[in-house]
């Protein structure tokens, strides 16, 4: 037996031999795929959505974040530097997070990059610092806007106003990086319902607060895609697809899990299902 299988292995062998005369020395190797940079803070990386990352972990970056959707639906070579915790100067320079630094994310960027996608600003304005100072023990009066509104001042909006350069500058070096990209600015998808007066307790926002939240979330897409306009990118709104899907909906239904995740993601974040809809969008916005 062992003698009829080495004979017919000498045999296979021959015949491949003769099989590849003529044949070209070296099957040329596939087009090398296009590249995708994903940079942005914790609703690019996906926050303890499966299956979580470690590069470095302190990052929090999902491997189902709608970056990899989006890179594997379109073929696309990814390079996702996106971090938890990001602003905008972390686009710059390293990011301190643990097991880390997380390397400037702009640093992913080279002439040959095809596509760029650009989530951040919201840790500029404190945006998750103001919605734990905003929860309300009753569901009564405005404490939020009594915090940040006083004497005509509207603190939030100075500060979206002041992320705008920083977000401009950041868009400007991406351009001279990568000058041949697509380059995409995310927005951000709606926590609070768009026409009732959200869901106290499960998101602990009085009645009178929640518009001037809705608005302040509003105003922070506004500010992205006013840059993005002056730097000839396209921004990408998800806030429209998202409504009807905030985090006072049913899971199952719901993109952003409430202060009490029921899904895997972190509180007041997108989960997997905000993930896939962002990703729509940014597909959608990719088609042409």
């Amino acid at each position: 037996m062992t003698s009829l299988l080495s004979a017919i292995a000498q045999v296979l062998a021959a015949l491949g031999a003769l099989l590849s005369v003529g044949s070209p020395a070296a099957v040329p190797a596939p087009a090398t795929a296009p590249t995708y940079v994903a940079m942005g803070d914790s609703y690019t990386a996906g926050p303890l959505i499966p299956h979580q990352l470690s590069d470095p972990p302190g990052c929090l970056r999902s491997d189902h974040n709608y970056p990899h959707l989006v890179a594997e639906a379109r073929g696309l070579s990814l390079r996702d530097r996106s971090c938890s915790g990001a602003e905008t100067e972390d686009l710059a320079s390293p990011q301190a997070v643990r097991g880390g630094p997380n390397p400037a994310q702009l640093d992913a960027l080279d002439a040959a990059v095809g596509t760029v996608s650009v989530q951040i600003g919201g840790n500029d304005i404190g945006f998750h610092e103001a919605l734990q100072a905003c929860a309300a023990p009753l569901p009564l009066g405005t404490p939020c806007q009594d915090r940040y509104v006083r004497s005509g001042t509207d603190e939030i909006s100075r500060r979206i106003a002041a992320t705008g350069p920083k977000v401009a500058a950041a868009l400007a070096e991406v351009r001279r990086r990568s000058p041949t990209a697509r380059v995409f600015v995310v927005g951000y998808p709606a926590i609070l319902p768009e026409v009732h007066p959200g869901c106290w307790p499960l998101m602990p926002f009085t009645p009178g607060d929640v518009p001037y939240i809705r608005d302040k979330e509003k105003e922070l897409n506004a500010m992205l895609a006013t840059q993005a306009a002056a730097v000839g990118a396209t921004y990408v709104d998800v806030y429209g697809p998202s409504i009807g899907h905030d985090a006072c909906q049913l899971p199952g239904v719901r993109w952003v899990e409430p202060l009490i995740p029921l899904a895997p993601a972190a509180p007041v974040h997108p989960n997997a299902l905000g993930m896939r809809g962002m990703a729509d969008a940014l597909l959608a916005a990719l088609a042409p």
